[in-house]
């Protein structure tokens, strides 16, 4: 690296030299504690949860401001699988290379360089806390769905967001303070948590798949396309939210007992588990009852309602709550480890980058929990939503286009797993990317503007002049690496 690299906005970081930068960053140490089935678990937990319970109805009945697309919710789904597919595979590529806490952040600063890795990573603070809060708001739903079958209900002011209504989702907060302790408790204590609390999700779905099979109407699925292809798409756009769980698990690599062998597994396995029981669970949601009577709060509990079984609908509506706790826990995990990342690179204050006795960053989890919490309490949930699918999808076509850079320029690096199809498998991944974020709303790109703006002036007039790779930084701890020229 020469003294104008080492000062550029496009420094990368050195793959052969992050375990040296990292000990001198003196930062703390993520502990080692997550096995492959514990890591699938938090894939599977940061996949499947809201996308059932809440997201499928809410596309499959629409909104005011989006017709309703019936059963041809499940072309939504699959769309939004198939470009989720292309990044997990490149997500795959670079977690058998670069098993490090970041994720998209990493892997942007090691292919592209530190602005385009300063971006994502800004861009993934904001969007792993706003998928909390949507998760939240999706649990306030099947609470209130619960609450109102045993005869009791929440006063609008303390259960809605102002736009819809009340004054501020009490019970939104309320879990998102919930899931931030649980995580505060440490990395092997939550690993443990999800195995147990994923599996008892995965049994729930395949009983409301099994039982609602027996009630689906034929009749409900015609139309299957009432309004087109467009709102289609515009679905697709929105449950992306639901598909891309694995790209948070991949921020916990640092945490894996093997993560260069565990991690490209545990992302395929999750997202072929997910794919399957979203596919089958969108039939049995619209057979079972007309697209325009789902309640979009409550699906599944308003579709068993629907034929009778109030019973099962209380019970789903329990089961629910703990099931999408485990999404919560899997984006708060990626915010924090992404936070983490970036302050022991120098990007943000070394002072976030502390740990605990656990190997728990204890003061980025806090932060970010009480911040999806009042954005939970709010914000109503298709807003926040498409919020953070644009950003997921500027992450993956990050990921996409590195992982492609990455394989001609540094062809010699050690990897665990190869994509195949190199590169049509990623490229693909970049135009579906762009194609599910052109049918985002004008909103959704003024609010992720403004939030990116914000992130350059930071990085302006803070974060290039403390990075570690910057020999002049307050925090540069190594003798300067002498130009290569004289």
């Amino acid at each position: 690296m020469t003294a104008h690299q080492s000062r550029s906005m496009f420094r990368r970081l050195p793959v052969d030299e992050i375990d040296e930068i990292e000990q001198e960053s003196g930062a703390g140490r993520l502990a080692k504690s997550l096995g492959l089935w514990q890591l699938t678990a938090i894939g599977v937990g940061g996949i499947i949860g809201v996308g059932i319970f809440s997201l499928a109805g809410v596309v499959a009945h629409g909104d005011a401001d989006n017709p309703g697309v019936g059963p041809a919710v499940l072309f939504s789904f699959l769309i939004a699988g198939l470009a989720s597919a292309a990044a997990a595979l490149s997500y795959a590529e670079f977690a058998g290379m670069i098993p490090r806490a970041g994720s998209a952040y990493t892997y942007g600063y090691v292919a592209l360089g530190e602005i385009i890795a300063w971006f994502i990573g800004w861009d993934l603070l904001l969007e792993y806390v706003a998928i909390v809060a949507v998760v939240a708001i999706g649990i306030s739903g099947y609470l209130d769905a619960f609450l109102d079958n045993l005869g009791l209900n929440l006063p609008l002011a303390i259960s809605e967001s102002a736009e819809e209504g009340g004054i501020v989702n009490l019970p939104a907060i309320l879990i998102c303070l919930l899931v931030t302790f649980i995580l505060s408790l440490g990395t092997r204590a939550f690993g443990r948590f999800e195995l147990v609390a994923v599996g008892i999700k995965v049994i729930l779905i395949l009983f409301i798949i099994g039982l609602g099979v027996f009630y689906i109407d034929s009749g409900n699925y015609n139309p299957f396309m009432p309004t087109g292809l467009g709102p289609v798409l515009t679905g697709a756009a929105t449950v992306f939210f639901a598909v891309f769980g694995y790209d948070a698990m991949s921020t916990a690599a640092e945490e894996a007992e093997d993560g260069k062998q565990h991690m490209p597994k545990a992302i395929i396995l999750s997202l072929v588990i997910a794919m399957t029981l979203y596919v089958a669970a969108t039939l049995v949601l619209t057979g079972m009852q007309k697209y325009t009577e789902i309640d979009p709060d409550a699906g599944f509990a308003s579709a068993f309602e629907g034929v009778g079984l109030s019973v099962i609908a209380s019970i789903i509506s329990i089961f629910a709550v703990l099931s999408i706790l485990t999404v919560m826990l899997t984006f708060l995990l990626g915010v924090t480890r992404v936070w983490f990342s970036m302050s022991r690179d120098g990007l943000l204050p070394l002072w976030f980058a502390k740990v605990d006795s656990h190997g728990t960053p204890q003061r980025v989890t806090w932060i970010a929990g009480i911040g999806s919490a009042v954005l939970a309490g709010v914000f109503p949930i298709r807003a926040v939503a498409d919020l953070t699918n644009i950003g997921i999808l500027s992450a993956f076509i990050v990921v996409c286009v590195a992982v492609i850079l990455f394989r001609y320029t540094k062809p010699e690096t050690p990897r665990t797993f190869r994509l195949p199809l190199m590169p049509v498998v990623p490229a693909f991944g970049v135009v579906a990317s762009l194609f599910l974020i052109l049918q985002l709303h004008w909103e959704t790109w003024v609010r992720f503007g403004v939030w990116l703006v914000i992130g350059l002036l930071i990085y302006v007039f803070y974060s290039r002049k403390h990075s570690l790779l910057d020999p002049d930084s307050p925090h540069h701890r190594r003798t300067p690496v002498a130009p290569s020229d004289p």
